[in-house]
């Protein structure tokens, strides 16, 4: 037995109605109300709005239901559309900014019942061991037309250009003062 309810293009941020969502997703349908009334967020009201909306539906379509034995099986917020604003900024400049919206999704119903359920998956097989021995590694792929790398026996590779000469050290003393009045 389960019932979901949903509410879109609620103009908070996801991000934000996570942080509630969060909260209540797993617990007893009594116990996420009593947490959503004490919540220190805007968005808590809405969400317990939807929750009761969530459990209203569930009674709804199971006339024998037990109200007091409603899990919160499932609860997302997913995005919604942005909508883009303009900011006045200075010296004739503007600055975009987006209002996020989300929507949010509970689904409530029994323990027992959750077959099909998103919150109820089947268990994944266990993956199996990685086997202690390493695979051989590829040599890594050369460019068409490049030079092979530098022998193991020390020497650099020839690549047909000069090396370039090291610069002189730099001394201590200061060079010698120009003669003031001659150009160079």
């Amino acid at each position: 037995m389960e019932a979901k309810a949903i509410a879109r293009f609620v103009r908070v941020s996801p991000q934000k109605a996570r942080l509630v969502v969060d909260l209540i997703r797993g617990k007893r349908a009594a116990e996420a109300l009593q947490i959503l009334q004490f919540a220190r967020k805007r968005i808590a009201a809405e969400v317990a709005k939807l929750l009761r909306s969530a459990i209203a539906n569930a009674t709804e379509r199971h006339d024998h239901l037990d109200v007091d034995q409603l899990w919160v099986l499932a609860a997302y917020v997913n995005d919604g559309p942005r909508a883009k604003r303009i900011r006045p900024a200075p010296m004739g400049r503007a600055y975009r900014y987006q209002r996020r919206s989300a929507h949010i999704g509970v689904l409530v119903g029994d323990r027992a019942g959750q077959s099909g359920s998103a919150a109820a998956a089947p268990a994944q097989p266990a993956k199996p061991a990685k086997s202690a021995a390493k695979p051989a590694r590829r040599p890594p792929a050369r460019r068409p037309g490049a030079r092979p790398a530098a022998k193991a026996s020390g020497r650099p590779a020839k690549t047909g250009r000069p090396a370039k000469a090291a610069k002189p050290a730099k001394s201590a003393a200061k060079p010698a003062a120009k003669p003031s009045g001659s150009k160079p």
